[in-house]
């Protein structure tokens, strides 16, 4: 989890959301519809992009997991990625944005960010109910340029 090693007895029933947030108090993954079609919690599991709300936690086992706590570098410092989302004004209320942010990660690492049209598609699964897709979108074209991807 996020680089360290978590052992947990975990119910068979237990989404892979509400083990982050209730039992390991990672909060950050944001639990919107619980029914997968809001994309608040998109987190990284064995290097892919899933919906942790739909996940069950016991399909997670052995497999690295990224939440957008483990993407902040050394002491705290903002990833490349949430630092261009704030200079694009990629986020209003915030709600949505660890959410846009690892899918935009994912986007990236996928390649799928070559231009703005493919990016909207790719990011199509998450959803911004204050209406910043523009900024979200030049906030991954942005590091994806960056990055060289």
């Amino acid at each position: 989890m996020n680089g360290r090693a978590v052992h947990l007895d975990l119910d068979p029933r237990e989404s892979l959301l509400d083990v982050l947030r209730e039992r390991l108090v990672l909060c950050g993954t944001k639990k919107g519809c619980d029914q997968g079609h809001c994309g608040a919690c998109t987190i990284h599991v064995g290097g892919r992009r899933v919906l942790a709300c739909l996940t069950p936690a016991v399909q997670a086992d052995g497999q690295e997991i990224t939440t957008i706590e483990g993407v902040a570098g050394e002491g705290g410092a903002l990833h490349p990625l949430q630092r261009a989302f704030i200079e694009h004004d990629a986020l209003q209320c915030g709600y949505c944005t660890p959410g846009q942010i690892m899918s935009g990660l994912a986007c990236i690492a996928e390649g799928n960010a070559g231009d703005e049209e493919t990016v909207r598609e790719y990011m199509s699964g998450n959803v911004c109910r204050c209406g910043a897709y523009v900024g979200i979108v030049a906030a991954v074209r942005q590091y994806a340029l960056q990055a060289g991807a």
